[in-house]
């Protein structure tokens, strides 16, 4: 049996500085082996991790899909929703044949694997959990009167958005418009005879004397899913206290009735939105102030939009907030970037006066 032995350092040359003949250079083995031998195969990529049924986030998004479920099932059964009762269904089957596909051809263009693979029906399951929640939304919110086409155009919009409309936020990349709120704003935009439901789509077929509890109930659970498991409640102050001080600085400088501007919180509508529209986990920040921040942001904002009579304005105050979010980490980015270019640039010209090393 043959013994094998590491071959010996190779002997290269290099021009001495006087010209006369080359010098001798050992090229260690490590640099032969890195120089000589064929690129390995590329790895396959790793399987997606399988999301726990412990984690926090993945309670969230249940609890979320299950309340939006139960509610469109009661909204059509009880609460008078108008709207054929099918389009949920068909909303569910546009946004989860979008996600998938769009999935496939992400996961493709980008060399992985789908994220929804290897973990069997669960991986799939917790994968379009997102979805449901979005899609529900959309078709809760819009009202198209027989035309389910623009509801299904903002169902595609507000899934494959995520897949574009990207930034490097805390070294990852995520997608920063709220997808329900921004298919909901590109429906408005794009159909000018397509609304969003009435106030009273959500109370309509509820006696009086248990009007007032359906906004309760909304409320109780929105509070409870925000508080134990997203962890929106300083997002959900800094929104409702901008809200009340929007109001009130539009009451004493612009002379706006106070309790006009102030009457959208007691409406199913508002409430739906803040509890679960704009506390959105993947859109808006983590941490205290942040959130404040942007909840705060998005009452600034609607108070600018009512000043000049834009009508859908919670809409447009959310879609507007999270794309000057979107465009802050883009700078934020580019700052960085610039920022090593400019390190980089500082250390070209030292190492280029460094005098050669003596060759023996």
């Amino acid at each position: 049996m043959t013994e094998l032995r590491p071959a010996p350092p190779k002997i290269a040359t290099t021009p001495l500085p006087n010209g006369n003949g080359a010098a001798p250079v050992t090229v260690p083995p490590a640099q032969q082996a890195a120089v000589t031998q064929p690129a390995a195969a590329p790895a396959r990529p790793p399987a997606p991790t399988r999301v726990d049924k412990n984690d926090p986030r993945y309670k969230a998004l249940r609890n979320f899909a299950v309340s939006m479920s139960i509610f469109n099932i009661l909204g059509y059964t009880v609460l008078g929703f108008e709207q054929p009762w099918t389009w949920p269904l068909l909303a569910l089957a546009v946004g989860y044949s979008s996600e998938l596909v769009i999935e496939l051809v992400a996961a493709w263009a980008r060399g992985r694997r789908p994220e929804f693979r290897d973990n069997g029906v669960w991986g799939v399951y917790t994968f379009l959990l997102p979805t449901h929640i979005t899609a529900l939304a959309v078709n809760m919110l819009l009202y198209a009167n027989t035309h389910f086409l623009p509801i299904a155009f903002g169902v595609f919009v507000a899934i494959g958005q995520k897949t574009v409309l990207r930034a490097p936020i805390k070294g990852r990349m995520r997608h920063f418009m709220n997808p329900s709120n921004l298919g909901i704003t590109v429906v408005l935009l794009t159909y000018s005879w397509v609304n969003i439901s009435p106030p009273y789509h959500f109370t309509e077929n509820v006696p009086d004397v248990f009007r007032l509890m359906v906004p309760t109930i909304i409320l109780a659970a929105g509070t409870v899913l925000n508080a134990g498991l997203t962890k929106k409640v300083p997002l959900i102050m800094g929104w409702a206290g901008g809200f009340v001080i929007q109001a009130l600085i539009r009451h004493f400088v612009w002379d706006v009735a106070l309790w006009g501007a102030l009457a959208p919180m007691t409406g199913v509508a508002f409430i739906l939105f803040t509890n679960y529209m704009i506390t959105d986990p993947g859109t808006t920040p983590t941490t205290f102030r942040p959130q404040f921040m942007f909840g705060a942001s998005v009452a600034t904002v609607y108070g600018v939009l009512m000043l000049f009579n834009v009508v859908y304005t919670l809409f447009f105050a959310v879609c507007i907030v999270c794309a000057a979010r979107g465009l802050y980490w883009w700078g934020r980015r580019a700052a960085e970037l610039l920022q090593t270019r400019r390190e980089i640039d500082r250390e070209l010209p030292s190492m280029s006066m460094e005098p050669a090393g003596a060759v023996g």
